[in-house]
This record gives structure tokens, sequence and C-alpha cells, in this order.
């Protein structure tokens, strides 16, 4: 390989390395010095699609990356916590806010990426405060970008004196459409569109691509950011899948639109780069920052006929649970204890459903293998662990009101009983994580270990069901039932382990899947004993 076209590829592709991972070293610093909250932001301020845009914009700025908060939002829509109209506006807000990287990289600080990496370095190995430490993380993140764009940079100069690059260019300005292949591929390779806006704003700042080419390059580039989450969606939930979807289906539009309009559009920019004295790369910013701008006013009106679209395109039924509290209105408290204790109850039982169905998740997830029961058992899990604050935060509210030692009595069973149904979700969630062990380590369980796991899943499944409908109804012959069937799972766990110990002395089971078994055994019949606990607060209620 002739040695200048060597250093021109490496310089090209480690200037790109360090771009993305200042990229992603930036974001998570940014992330984690918002601390974890991105998901009660988006949660929160979705209320209306003006609101979902504004959010969209805000988290994106954050996390640096419009596909991490797709990938966030079809999680989110995928676990019932938000609708598709409201993920739309997410998505629309999101392409606005990954403009800001394409604004930074046109401030043009290049020349001082090295003093900048090596004020981050310091922040970075000289404090030990957190958010030091993390504002430290979003400086060298900073720095690591404007040095890869340098590398980039250099790398792709000797690229003017090439002549199939030169055609290119020239083909690329003759067809729009060419130019926007590019760019999708390119960022579908490369899985950042500010990765491949950050080269565009290079090339352009180079002299290498003049504006008429590269705005179709910047369309591209805007379709290929949506492959991260078309391949998040890949197994997930109706819901998911039609989010992700919507994300293609917005960008194609926008992209429609400016190429019909492509020569106004082209005279727009040269006349803003005229009239605000604007560098190379801040143009290319400008037409990024216009083009998506537009794109979302133009469309926003439009978010319950791209909801039909999706809808009709991906045919199905919506998320079957709604995984937001449904019951619990604070008005209730004030007018009557007794009313907002059934409330509450009523959100116990919905939580008591998803632990029944997480369990059979994991069961499902051990015996198929397939990932897809993993993520739903999580995403159940996740729903359990925002119910239980749901819920207590609201038995605390009603606690603080007058009630009679009855409804005080019942109080305190709910108190318990949602605890109970949380730790049942750590539990499942227990499960699922041998599972993963179990296949990330290759370890094998024997035929006869699997049949009696499933044998004790099916027990543990109908005694929490049971004891999940004893609390619904009052039934203490049901309850009773359920103190028994628990009693079963306890000789079963002893009986399995003697089964167990058996197989690892006869050679026919390893050691490792003999830890994955007795702790797969081990929550399901802590699972038993929390079911007991229900069923035992049904009991009380004879009194």
């Amino acid at each position: 390989m002739d040695l200048d076209l060597q250093k021109m590829i490496f310089e090209f592709l480690g200037g790109l390395g360090i771009f993305l991972f200042g990229i992603k070293f930036m974001g998570d610093g940014l992330q984690k010095s918002a601390g974890d909250r991105l998901r009660d932001i988006l949660d929160k301020f979705t209320t209306n699609p003006v609101m979902g845009v504004l959010a969209g914009i805000f988290v994106t700025i954050l996390i640096q990356s419009s596909s991490g908060t797709t990938v966030l939002v079809v999680g989110l829509v995928s676990a019932g916590f938000m609708n598709l109209r409201q993920a739309i506006g997410v998505i629309m807000g999101a392409n606005i806010g990954t403009t800001v990287t394409a604004f930074i990289i046109g401030i043009k600080i290049s020349d001082y990426a090295l003093p900048i990496l090596f004020a981050g370095a310091v922040l970075l190995f000289f404090f030990k405060n957190k958010k030091i430490h993390n504002f430290g993380q979003i400086v060298f993140g900073f720095g690591a970008l404007f040095f890869g764009l340098e590398l980039m940079g250099d790398g792709m100069k000797p690229l003017r004196s090439l002549q199939a690059f030169q055609e290119l260019t020239v083909s690329m300005s003759d067809n729009p459409l060419l130019g926007v292949v590019i760019g999708t591929v390119f960022t579908v390779i490369v899985q950042s569109s500010s990765a491949t806006i950050g080269i565009l704003q290079e090339l352009h700042g180079l002299g290498l691509i003049d504006i008429k080419a590269s705005l179709p390059v910047l369309f591209g580039d805007n379709i290929g950011t949506t492959i991260t989450a078309v391949l998040a969606s890949i197994g997930a939930s109706v819901a998911a899948r039609r989010a992700a979807l919507t994300h293609v289906i917005f960008n194609l539009i926008g992209t429609a639109i400016f190429l019909l309009i492509l020569p106004l559009f082209t005279a727009f920019v040269a006349m803003l780069k005229a009239n605000l004295g604007l560098n190379p790369e801040m143009t290319i910013a400008f037409a990024h920052g216009t083009f998506n701008l537009s794109n979302t006013l133009i469309q926003l009106p439009f978010i319950g006929v791209l909801a039909y679209i999706v809808t009709k395109l991906i045919p199905g039924e919506d998320s079957l649970v709604e995984y937001k509290a449904k019951h619990l209105d604070p008005l209730f408290i004030e007018q009557s204890s007794s009313i907002a204790l059934g409330q509450a109850k009523e959100e116990i039982l919905r939580m008591g459903q998803f632990a029944s169905l997480g369990l059979e998740e994991a069961n499902q997830y051990l015996k198929t293998n397939q990932s897809k029961h993993a993520d739903t058992a999580y995403q159940i899990e996740d729903a359990i662990n925002n119910l239980d604050r749901k819920i207590t935060d609201y038995l605390v509210l009603i606690s603080r009101a007058e009630m009679s030692a009855a409804e005080s009595e019942e109080h305190s069973t709910l108190m318990d009983t949602v605890r109970d149904i949380e730790r049942v979700g750590d539990h499942f969630e227990n499960i699922v994580e041998l599972v993963d062990y179990q296949l990330t380590n290759k370890v094998k369980l024997t035929e006869s270990a699997l049949k009696d796991l499933d044998e004790m899943f099916t027990l543990t499944i109908s005694t929490l069901k049971d004891a999940i409908t004893a609390l619904d109804d009052k039934n203490t012959d049901l309850a009773a039932k359920v103190m028994k069937s628990e009693e079963q799972i306890d000789k079963m766990e002893r009986t399995l382990r003697k089964k167990h110990i058996l197989r690892i002395n006869e050679g026919s089971c390893t050691g490792q899947a003999g830890i994955v078994f007795v702790d797969i055994i081990s929550n399901l019949e802590r699972i038993g004993d929390h079911s007991v606990n229900i069923a035992e607060a049904v009991l009380g209620y004879r009194k």
C-alpha cells in the first residue's frame, strides 16, 4: 500500500474512532451529571406533543445522541410508559437536539483540542470528587471530539488531488439522490449522524465538497441515524417497532420535502452564510438546524396522521399492559380514606398481575433462551419498581388523613403487600440473571433438572396467582390453599436439592450447573414465602 494512502486511511479511521469516543464519553459525563433522571424527564414532560418535542431536545443535548434518545423512547414505549403519539413528539425533538453537536463543531476550536484533553485528564485523574470527575469526563470528551475531527481533516486533505473524488462530488451536485444515498449508507455504517455530519463539515471546510453537494448528504445522514432505533426495536413490542418506524418515516418525509425545494434551500443557506458571516463548518450546522427545525414544525400538526400510518404498516395489538399507575388520584384522599385505600388496592392488584406475568416470562426465558422474554421480564420488573414507588408514596399520603381502626389495619396490610410483590419482582429478575449467566458461560442443565425446574415454576406461578386473586376477592379459602401450596413448594425445594446432589455425585451435572439450579429453586421458594405473606394478610381480614 502506498505510504501516503496508508497515512490518509489511518489518520481518518483513527480520527473517526477518537471522535466517536469523544461524543460517547462526553454524553456519558453529561448523563451522569444530570443524574439518572432522563427517563423521568421523558416520562413526566411528554403530556402533549409540544412538550414531547422539548423533552426530546433536552435529553438529546444531554446524551449527545438522537439515536440514544430514540432507543430510550423505544424502551419506554415498549414498557408502556409512553404512548405512540408522545413518542413521536420526543423523536422529533431528538432530531433538533442532535444539531447542537454540529454547532459545537462549527465553533472551530480544534487548535485548542490538546489543551482541552489535558484539562479533562487532570480533572479525571487528580480529583476524587464525583461531580468534578463527571465534569472532567465532559471536558475530556469535548477535547477528544475536536482532536478526532482535526485528525480526520488531516486525513482527508489529500482527497482534493484524487480525480475519482472530484468526479464523485460533481455527480453529487448533479444528482442529489446520490448524495442522500451516500449520507444514509455512511451513517448506517458509522452509527452516528453527529460523526458523519462532522466529517461533512470538515470536507466543506477544506473546500472538497460544495454546499450544493453537501445538503443532500446532510439529509441522508438524518435518514441513516434511524437505523440504531430500528435495530433496538427488533424483537420488541409492536408499539416499540412503530416508534422506530416513525423515526424513519419522519426523516424520509423531511428529505423528500427538502429535495423538492433544494434550489430554494441552497439559496437560503448561501444567504445565511453571507449575512451572518458564517465559516463553512457553521454553515453546515445552520443548514442542519434549519432542516430539522423546519421538518418538525411542518410535521408536528400531523402527529396523528403519522401514528395512523405506522399503525397500519405494523398491525397488531398495542402494549397489552399500561404500566403507569392508573388509580392513584390524590383527590380521593381528600374525599375519603376508604375510597383512596380501595384505589391503592386496585393498583396493588395490577402490580401483582405484573409479578406473575414477570415470573412466567422468566420461566419462558429458561425454556426457550429467547432474549425477548428476558427483555419483557426486565421491563416488567422496572414497571413493578415504578408502581412500588408510586403506591408507597400514595399510601404515605393516605396515612396523614383521618382513618378508622379498620382502615388503619387495611393500610398496614397494603403497605406490607406492596413490599412482598416488589420482592417477587426482585426474585424473578434474579432468575433471569441466572439464565443470562447460564447462557453466557454455556452452562448445560440436564433434561432431568429442566423438568424439575418447570414443575416448580408451574407450582410457584399458580400459588402466586392464587394469592393475588385471594387478595382481590378477600377469598379465605383460596388463601388457605396458598398456605398448603407453599408447604408443597418448600417440600419440593428440599427434594430437588437432594436430587441435584445425586446428579453431581453421578457426574451427570457440573458444579456451575448446580449453582444455577440451586439458586433458581431458592428464588422460587422465596417467591412462595412472599405469596404466603399476601395470603396471611387475606386471612387476617377474618378477624
